[in-house]
């Protein structure tokens, strides 16, 4: 009985020096990795650090993180961040976001975002690299305001990027449920008497190739791009409207894409007259886009539902046979 006393003691000790130790070695990396990105430029600063969960995990909090790239224009800061891990093995990430608003910037404009039980889970590769197996980023409700006006909303929030066979591939999947646009967003759509509060549905599925994998990197030098996308399903039900998408495009080194993405829309002239109402369709393409609309949507059977393909050749996007003009530049930045 001594003896097993004696082990149990003995073990109990070698734990908690290995727990204090890894803890000790955890709190380091991260408020090593500010110092880190200090001296190449960037502000990085917390106010105070703490470790806890002993036995089982290592609990670690910095209060009043910032973090701001001059290069890019983007900075982020919150009243406080929790990495939890287990005690057998760092690479296994839990984030914990403060329920309080977080800010984000990008230049002059500045984003507040509260949202309830955000976190993170993160499964990183051993090594030094720190390769992104899997990550998945859940919330309860949450909100996006800019300068006191609400500008999007939600009941929950899932979205999971997990590593495929190939390191470069990933799988991304995301839906919220309850989705609400805020009022400028609706009145710059004339939307506010027609539509719901919310979206019935707010979903998509994809893999996306990128040059390399997510890395430790990612955040300290630059964000793999994109070179090869898979939209498998793009789902949105908005009352009355309702938008599906899929297809594939290839991204060259200048982020312009090459492909065909399928578009089937339902009530597509509600969504003429919001695209005309927001300023992305000219007055006076309005009645050319309608008629011809109209012509190819009386060939499928149903004029109120619409199925084309967007086709990007040559830098330039075009909707059927319609021209739309420049294609967007798939640049991560």
């Amino acid at each position: 009985m001594r003896r097993l006393i004696r082990v149990l003691i003995f073990v109990a000790i070698a734990w908690s020096a290995y727990w204090f130790t890894a803890g000790y070695g955890l709190r380091a990396a991260l408020t090593g990795w500010f110092d880190q990105q200090q001296e190449q430029g960037w502000q990085a600063d917390f106010s105070g650090a703490s470790t806890g969960g002993y036995p089982t995990h290592h609990i670690t909090r910095l209060t009043n993180p910032a973090l701001a790239d001059p290069v890019n224009g983007t900075a982020w800061s919150a009243d406080w961040i929790e990495f939890q891990s287990p005690a057998v093995w760092p690479g296994s990430q839990l984030l914990r976001f403060a329920e309080t608003p977080q800010r984000l910037s990008y230049f002059d404009q500045t984003a507040t975002i509260q949202a309830d039980a955000l976190q993170a889970e993160l499964q990183l590769q051993p090594g030094v690299a720190l390769v992104l197996e899997k990550m998945a980023v859940t919330s309860g409700a949450w909100s996006v305001a800019e300068n006191g006006d609400a500008q999007a909303g939600g009941d929950n929030l899932f979205m999971v990027m997990a590593q495929t066979d190939f390191p470069e591939a990933y799988t991304i999947s995301a839906r919220v449920e309850g989705f609400t646009p805020g009022d400028d967003l609706r009145n710059l759509m004339r939307s506010a008497t027609t539509l719901p509060q919310a979206f019935d549905t707010l979903e998509l599925d994809m893999a996306v190739t990128f040059d390399k994998p997510w890395d430790r990197s990612a955040l300290e030098q630059r964000r793999p791009q994109p070179v090869a996308i898979d939209l498998q399903l793009a789902e949105m039900k908005w009352g009355e409207l309702s938008l599906f998408a899929a297809g594939e495009l290839d991204v060259d080194e200048q982020g312009i894409p090459t492909g065909e993405i399928a578009v089937k829309a339902e009530n597509w002239r509600d969504m003429i007259a919001m695209a005309n109402a927001a300023g992305a369709l000219p007055d006076q393409a309005v009645d050319p886009v309608t008629r011809a609309l109209n012509f190819l949507a009386g060939l499928g059977g149903n004029p109120n539902a619409l199925d084309l393909q967007l086709n990007f050749r040559d830098g330039f996007v075009a909707l059927g046979p319609l021209p739309l003009g420049p294609a967007p530049r798939l640049i991560l930045r």
